[in-house]
């Protein structure tokens, strides 16, 4: 009698609990398919929730939400904060908004704080993460703040500069374990969990 092969388990299906661009070309560069929902959660801070709190309960209620309507994928949410001075910052929404927050960030520096959670309901998988970049702002003169908001419409980002773009340029230092943490999603840490679940990546 013929033995047959015992069945490999089927691959799970990733999804990004996001909308945003950023965060799907990320997700892009690891080479495995997926699908991006955007779930619907509040993201406004809980009284006495620091910066770190913030983002690492927004990126797993992310997750969950969407874990809850897909049990059998891997979710993948994730969010970030900035902060400077000891306040949180957050997308400027306009171009005159993007032009402050710059001014406010000239010569200083801030820390940007990025959490992502993965999770699979039905296979228990649970990882969170955070990654923690500082970023170190040159002195910046009215004139390159307007050039720079012109050139990369960054108002859709936390910080209002596009690292990955010409934002890198404003810059005189910038620190972290994880370069595409800045970005939006820490791949490092995603391509970890990934593999942990049985995806083949390089």
């Amino acid at each position: 009698m013929q033995r047959q092969s015992p069945k490999r388990a089927p691959k799970r299906t990733i999804i990004l609990a996001s909308s945003s661009p950023y965060r799907k070309e990320l997700l892009q560069r690891l080479g495995v398919p997926f699908e991006a929902h955007a779930p619907t959660i509040d993201e406004s801070a809980l009284p006495g929730e620091d910066p770190a709190q913030l983002a690492g309960r927004l990126a797993r209620e992310k997750a969950e939400a969407l874990a809850r309507r897909f049990p059998q994928a891997v979710v993948i949410g994730s969010d970030q904060v900035a902060v400077h001075r000891g306040r949180i910052v957050g997308k400027a929404g306009t171009v005159e908004g993007a032009r402050r927050q710059l001014a406010a960030f000239s010569g200083a520096s801030v820390r940007f704080l990025t959490a992502v959670c993965i999770r699979c309901q039905e296979s228990g998988l649970c990882r969170e993460d955070a990654v923690e970049t500082r970023v170190v702002f040159r002195s910046l003169s009215d004139d390159e703040i307007h050039r720079y908001v012109e050139l990369d419409q960054p108002t859709d980002c936390t910080g209002s500069f596009k690292s990955e773009a010409a934002g890198s340029m404003l810059l005189s230092a910038m620190h972290s374990s994880d370069p595409t943490a800045i970005i939006g999603l820490p791949l490092i840490t995603v391509a970890e969990a990934l593999r942990a679940a049985g995806f083949d990546l390089p």
